[in-house]
């Protein structure tokens, strides 16, 4: 018969490091409100090491009268380069302050049903994006102990902290780059993938206020990431009269550039384009792509944040801008 080997626990860590317990726990709870040396933290440390001691997370909640647990749900659209890097910060931050992070794919749930499912895990904080979350499923969240609901996306959300991603300055951005370059008739690519309507409306919107009181014009160009429907788009450009695309990002942008070039428009003498993200791709093509680059905080500054609503939690709700946007111009444009 195998024997199981009897779980190691705290006061094991504590004989085996010569410390008491509550040394224990301060040190491997990450304690900042008792001073204990660098070489004691380092010997309670090790001592959890050899013995393989991990810390019981519902016992440590009990204890704080609230988890360490932040929920963040996983995205159910497309989240791009600059936003996959975003959380990726975030989760390395949270864990340097001692929080777990929690990714929940709540596929086929939205707003209070999706809300419902993530308080059943008891998050002391929330990370999602605004378009997941209603002001009734910020309340099921904080009833359920969410100490910090803080959404991120163009629209705040009433009762949560909210981290505005201002995507009209994407369109903006793009609208005055292709005004100054002589270009007058505007295209602006509309994707048709579910959900990525929240972030294309503001951006068409941004070219819009871009060209106000000008003689150009932006025109809604419905695609689809196809190649047969941007082969289609393409097809009919030499009749639309256009002379420029902001294609709502470099992926967009080099779909519709090569449909564009198959059907014998030059890029960009016929017609400029314009993506977003900046990715490296875009430097690969030729012509290499004219970009919007998105600028967001470091994670570390947004995990801050999160800490600090969580001890704090009777606070107003914080509302931020997170997302600058600039220009870069290449030969594309």
């Amino acid at each position: 018969m195998v024997q199981i080997p009897n779980t190691p626990t705290s006061a094991d860590v504590a004989r085996l490091a010569g410390v008491s317990r509550a040394t224990v726990s301060y040190v491997l709870n990450n304690t900042g409100a008792v001073r204990i040396s660098e070489a004691t933290r380092q010997r309670v440390r090790q001592a959890a090491r050899e013995l393989g001691y991990v810390p019981h997370a519902a016992a440590r909640s009990l204890r704080a009268g609230h988890s360490r647990t932040v929920l963040m749900s996983a995205p159910t659209t497309p989240a791009g380069p600059v936003y996959g890097r975003l959380l990726g910060e975030l989760q390395t931050a949270f864990g340097s302050l001692d929080y777990t992070v929690v990714q929940y794919g709540s596929v086929g749930l939205r707003g209070d049903e999706a809300a419902r499912a993530w308080a059943e895990l008891r998050p002391v904080a929330v990370v999602v994006p605004a378009t997941e979350l209603g002001p009734r499923g910020v309340a099921v969240l904080k009833r359920a102990g969410a100490r910090a609901v803080v959404t991120l996306g163009p629209d705040r959300v009433e009762g949560a902290h909210a981290l505005l991603t201002d995507h009209a300055a994407v369109g903006h951005c793009a609208g005055t780059h292709l005004y100054a370059r002589g270009r007058r008739r505007i295209g602006v690519v509309m994707p048709e993938e579910p959900g990525l309507d929240a972030f294309s409306r503001p951006r068409l919107a941004g070219v819009r206020r871009a060209l106000l009181g000008t003689d150009a014009t932006a025109t809604a160009l419905p695609l689809a990431y196809t190649e047969a429907s941007a082969g289609r788009l393409a097809s009919g450009w030499t009749e639309s009269g256009l002379d420029a695309v902001f294609a709502y990002n470099d992926e967009y942008a080099m779909l519709l550039t090569r449909a564009l070039q198959d059907q014998g428009v030059r890029v960009p003498e016929d017609v400029a384009v314009v993506g977003a993200d900046d990715l490296m791709l875009g430097r690969l093509l030729r012509p290499r792509l004219s970009t919007v680059r998105l600028e967001l905080p470091p994670g570390r500054d947004l995990a801050q944040l999160v800490d600090d609503a969580v001890r704090e939690p009777g606070v107003e709700p914080v509302v931020r801008t997170v997302l600058g946007a600039s220009v870069v111009h290449r030969a594309s444009s």
